[in-house]
């Protein structure tokens, strides 16, 4: 490489990591919006099966506090991802890696949603449900991102749980505490996390790899992924039944996840069983987005009977 081809990479790679003159569409997307219409769905989920009623207003006020607080984890696990963000394909194109916003913008940013959606929650609703979401960001960020994410296979099953607690903070919003009922609501999600991520882990492995993370395929294998996948699918099932188990949704939810239970536990049965080709990518892909669908059809599920039953 000659003296001028060097300085001119050089150049380049300081201009990707320096950022800069970002758009509103670049700031979007440091929020993670597509994380962000989950953690709303689940959190006003939450909020629509608490005991109790909470005015409109304020509703909207920690719904949308919950989603800032959400999108400040996401900026700032970018702000503190920026260098493994550069290596994988899947990340390549996020706003710090383009050049488009720098690392110091992105964590004034991520900070300055953080405190402000744990304040407002905190003031305007209740104070149980504001720390609930500041334990939510430090988790996500600092015990996933910082800690477990680079230091430990298991990352995604401990870390997992930052992505479960946004309907224990919708339910805490209206009730000022938390339950069995919204503690069964964290586990469907918690129980979810593995299979799905791993899942995807299974087809962009080679990534995780190039970046340093250690993810379950890269550091156990794909057979050993196979056989998590499996087991966590199994586990789930029944849990995403409790619900109507144990008496807050009512028969049609329980049919409905018993059969979507069924087909998830199938697809990651056929994961298990396709261990190497095309095929195998091709399994786990489905089983990916599958995954997506079947939580939100939960979800929606339980989101329809709690209208249904406030209504008669």
């Amino acid at each position: 490489m000659s003296l001028v081809e060097r300085h001119n990479t050089i150049a380049g790679e300081s201009a990707a990591w320096d950022g800069g003159m970002g758009s509103v569409g670049d700031y979007v997307a440091l929020l993670k919006p597509r994380v962000m219409s989950l953690v709303i769905f689940t959190a006003f989920v939450g909020m629509m099966l608490a005991p109790g009623v909470l005015h409109p207003v304020l509703a909207a006020v920690a719904l949308l506090c919950i989603a800032i607080g959400a999108g400040a984890s996401g900026a700032l696990n970018m702000w503190y991802d920026a260098d493994i963000d550069r290596v994988m394909s899947r990340t390549a194109k996020r706003p710090i890696p383009a050049g488009k916003i720098s690392r110091q913008e992105c964590f004034a940013f991520g900070m300055t949603l953080s405190i402000g959606s744990v304040v407002t929650l905190g003031l305007l609703v209740n104070w149980f449900a504001g720390a609930f979401l500041a334990f939510t960001i430090f988790f996500y960020v600092v015990v996933y991102t910082m800690w477990l994410k680079r230091s430990t296979p298991q990352n995604i099953v401990i870390g997992g749980a930052a992505g479960a607690f946004p309907p224990m903070i919708g339910w805490a919003a209206v009730t000022g505490d938390v339950s069995l009922e919204s503690l069964v609501l964290f586990l469907i999600i918690f129980m979810w996390t593995p299979p799905h991520f791993w899942a995807l882990a299974l087809f962009k492995s080679g990534d995780y790899r190039a970046a340093g993370i250690p993810m379950l395929p890269v550091v156990a294998g794909e057979d050993a992924t196979r056989n998590q996948i499996l087991a966590y699918s199994l586990i789930l099932t029944p849990i995403a039944v409790s619900p109507y188990l144990l008496g807050f949704a009512g028969p049609l939810y329980g049919i409905a996840s018993t059969v979507l239970g069924a087909v998830f536990f199938a697809l990651a049965l056929r994961v298990w069983r396709r261990r190497s080709g095309d095929e195998a990518r091709k399994a786990a892909v489905r089983l990916f987005s599958f995954s997506i669908l079947y939580l939100f059809l939960l979800f929606a599920l339980l989101l329809a009977e709690s209208v249904i039953a406030r209504t008669l």
